[in-house]
């Protein structure tokens, strides 16, 4: 597991954009989908939208289709997860993870292997 770390949030307006960065200090980042994932205290966590190592883009969620896409640049390790059109509802923190192979699972880490997340509040 890479252990990814998670940066970028913050608060924004609803209708307003971030970006959110998830870095690898080590090297194999390239060689694993990364998933992106959000929860909402007293909630499950909930699947966002993954990109596989050809970029490939796989959505778990229905709701930010349209809104969010993710990208990734394998010279600076880092995945990254554009967030547009913002609605309160999106509210939550964010953290992204490796899967397990090159293309999107939605392999979901065991407890210890997870960030601290990065948290995004879209309030007025």
């Amino acid at each position: 597991q890479l252990r990814p770390v998670e940066s970028g949030g913050g608060l924004v307006q609803p209708g307003g954009s971030l970006r959110l960065s998830c870095a690898s200090s080590g090297f194999g980042m390239e060689l694993y989908a990364i998933n992106w994932f959000r929860q909402v205290p007293g909630k499950e966590r909930e699947g966002v939208l993954c990109i596989s190592t050809g970029s490939d883009t796989t959505y778990y969620s229905d709701s930010v289709k349209g809104r969010f896409t993710i990208s990734r640049d394998s010279a600076k390790n880092t995945v990254y997860l554009q967030m547009n059109n913002l609605r309160p509802e999106d509210t939550a923190v964010y953290y992204c993870t490796d899967d397990i192979s090159k293309d999107c699972s939605g392999y979901i880490p065991p407890v210890g292997f997870w960030g601290q997340g990065t948290r995004v509040t879209v309030s007025s």
